[in-house]
């Protein structure tokens, strides 16, 4: 990781859900990460981890009632630093768009199926560039044409629903590249494509990494995705980050046992026919509340007493650096146990 400013600075984000006559639900608990100009930086995890929650309370787009949000996420500007979190709606509006931007999930149900894909791109011009008319219109098809729609002029005056999935997805890069904002979240922009369009729209979203400065957070669960497009990995699990470190070091030393399941859950090609994957074990409702220890201790195959003794601190791991995970029993830990009287293992076997 680099040693410069970061554009992006989030430390100790939380959120919580509260609803009359439940209990509350911490979705993001304590969550900080850097993001630097040229630099992918992911989030990665299972469904319900907290990664889609986070990137909303970064762009300003949670509900006002039934929801707190805490920490901060100090964005630098050449005017100044501000906090995003600590805004107001109409400085978010000013700040979408033009400095940081959000390419959602599905294009489907982001795009208005009742507006032409032309109105949609040319409003962000005219709200953020003061661009009009013919300029307006030019600049639209100028910007798709860059992120690969073919025959853009034309595209500009179908719907949503006139485009496959993958050109839909291309003008919501459009859209959220008009302005070349600073900052840029892309959540799961590659769930619904298939795997040749898959390539496609992460090569152009590298592409514009490189070429614009841009700092791109990536939300993802596709560890493919991540190998191939992120720089630095932050691996999350119940609302906290479990490790974090270098694409390279995370892939080659793993040392939290979610990420080691992750990771033994991808399809290898070298692998044997008929072998079988190896899931990790349970859901992610499978925890406990981190208060109370390591929440993914109910799912792991080596958890000992000292994870259920409070909450493990995210701690550098042997190699230092920039390498940290969230474990007291890290996987070589657990590996050393498991050959030795009385560790992880046996401990295991007396539970049962």
């Amino acid at each position: 990781m680099s040693s410069s400013t970061p554009l992006l600075s989030v430390d100790e984000l939380s959120v919580v859900f509260r609803r009359r006559g439940a209990d509350e639900t911490r979705a993001v608990d304590g969550v900080s990460f850097t993001l630097e100009e040229g630099r992918v930086t992911g989030l990665v995890g299972e469904s319900g981890c907290g990664k889609s929650v986070t990137s909303l309370a970064l762009m300003g787009l949670l509900p006002d009632r039934g929801v707190s949000v805490g920490g901060s996420a100090v964005l630098r500007l050449p005017d100044g630093d501000v906090d995003l979190l600590a805004l107001s709606q109409k400085r978010m509006r000013d700040l979408r768009g033009s400095r940081l931007a959000m390419i959602f999930q599905d294009p489907l149900s982001s795009l208005n199926p009742v507006v032409p894909i032309g109105r949609q791109v040319t409003e962000i011009l005219t709200r953020h560039r003061g661009l009009s008319g013919g300029r307006a219109r030019r600049e639209a098809a100028d910007l798709l044409y860059r992120v690969g729609i073919p025959d853009p002029t034309r595209r500009l005056r179908e719907y949503p629903h006139q485009l496959s999935g993958g050109m839909r997805q291309r003008a919501l890069i459009a859209m959220a590249v008009a302005c070349r904002p600073r900052l840029m979240i892309a959540d799961e922009p590659t769930t619904a494509l298939d795997v040749t369009i898959q390539a496609q729209i992460l090569e152009l979203l590298r592409d514009l990494v490189v070429e614009e400065g841009t700092a791109l957070l990536m939300i993802t669960h596709d560890l493919g995705v991540v190998a191939g497009l992120c720089d630095d990995i932050n691996v999350l699990y119940a609302g906290r980050a479990v490790e974090r470190a270098p694409r390279s070091r995370l892939f080659a030393d793993p040392t939290h046992p979610y990420t080691v399941g992750l990771l033994g859950s991808i399809p290898r090609l070298d692998a044997p026919r008929g072998e079988a994957l190896t899931p990790v074990r349970g859901s992610v409702n499978d925890n406990i509340a981190w208060a109370d220890g390591c929440a993914f201790a109910p799912r792991c195959d080596h958890y000992a007493t000292a994870c259920l003794q409070g909450p493990p601190a995210l701690v550098p791991t042997e190699d230092g650096g920039d390498h940290v995970h969230r474990c007291v029993n890290p996987r070589a830990d657990a590996e050393a146990a498991d050959e030795e009287p009385g560790g992880a293992a046996e401990d295991e076997e007396e539970r049962a």
